[in-house]
């Protein structure tokens, strides 16, 4: 099983420039930033591990597991509050 940060060894966005996947906004030359982040993320074989990372981690800007900063913030509510749940339900 991968450590928390085991992952990023295997990622495909390892050799890529880290400025690609924080683009600065969500409008304008932005837009192609992200399309191109998330199809790095697309063909990587991590991506779950690296979208759990940025939930366990709040990380709040940039494309982390193929999810720009709306989409995975949408998502990581859903997630907190499953793991709320599950807590309660124990």
């Amino acid at each position: 099983m991968l450590t928390l940060t085991d992952w990023r060894e295997l990622s495909a966005c390892r050799d890529s420039d880290p400025d690609l996947f924080f683009p600065i906004g969500s409008t304008g030359p932005a837009v192609d930033q992200i399309e191109k982040a998330v199809a790095i993320c697309g063909a990587c074989s991590v991506r779950e591990a690296c979208l759990q990372y940025a939930f366990e981690t709040n990380q709040e800007a940039g494309v982390w597991g193929g999810f720009a900063e709306d989409d995975r913030r949408r998502r990581r509510k859903r997630w907190l509050a499953e793991r709320r749940k599950a807590r309660q339900a124990s």
